[in-house]
């Protein structure tokens, strides 16, 4: 039996928040304060450190939303307690329901527009990631002294050029990709410098960026991993984290 477009349109936008990572689930029942509500799409995920609730209303219609479908989406989102609504149609909107939506926590989309507004958040909490992941391996790095670092191949000096590996370049590289990705500035370099080092040189995209920063940061855990090991059997692991301990909360 063939499936109604409606019915391929709601889950393909579930399958799209699916791909991101969140909780998402099609034709869901939710009680409200008044009344139990029929959701399209209902969404809980986490973007930015805030748990959020999102309810789409997928809307695969030859003519343009009304008025009336955003005053009562506005009505579940209230009474559902939900952060917010969107509405996605490709046909467009009457601008009733433009108005309605104005000055509120409904937005009126296509399925395209959804994707930009979301895939933004997404990498915000991606990038996020990495910072805190970087935050960690630099308490690492930096616990143990210069000497015990050069002596175990975390480090090397200038006369030593090129460089095998540097925890600290490699710290220092991949910071300034999160910024440039944060602004958007791409092609992004990342050459490091040192003869330690796997992918690209630079990355055109968030996609390769994020293979990168996989690859570099499981890297430089591998090198300290085999560091502290070492430092063990010699009797030489003492590490201080010392103020960097605050960074990490």
């Amino acid at each position: 039996m063939t499936k109604p477009d409606w019915y391929d349109f709601q889950e393909e936008i579930c399958d799209y928040f699916l791909a991101l990572g969140a909780e998402a689930s099609t034709n869901e029942r939710v009680q409200g304060v008044r009344t139990h509500h029929d959701i399209d799409v209902l969404i809980k995920t986490r973007f930015l450190g805030i748990d959020l609730t999102w309810v789409v209303e997928a809307k695969k219609w030859k003519s343009k939303v009304g008025k009336l479908q955003v005053l009562g989406l506005r009505q579940i989102v209230d009474d559902i307690g939900a952060d917010k609504g969107f509405i996605i149609c490709s046909s467009g909107f009457q601008s009733g329901a433009i108005d309605a939506a104005e000055n509120s926590n409904v937005s009126l989309l296509t399925f395209d527009e959804l994707k930009d507004i979301t895939k933004g958040l997404a990498e915000s909490e991606i990038l996020k990631a990495y910072k805190q992941r970087i935050r960690i391996l630099d308490a690492r790095y930096w616990s143990h002294t210069k000497r015990i670092r050069r002596e175990y191949n975390l480090r090397g000096e200038l006369f030593d050029y090129p460089v095998y590996f540097s925890g600290a370049t490699l710290i220092m590289v991949a910071e300034k990709a999160i910024k440039l990705a944060e602004e958007k500035q791409y092609p992004i370099p990342l050459d490091t410098g040192l003869i330690k080092k796997e992918g690209d040189l630079s990355a055109d995209n968030f996609q390769q960026l994020v293979g990168w920063l996989n690859s570099n940061l499981n890297m430089m855990d591998l090198e300290i991993i085999k560091a502290e090991s070492a430092m063990q059997k010699n009797g030489d692991f003492n590490p201080t984290l010392g103020h960097k301990m605050d960074l990490l909360k």
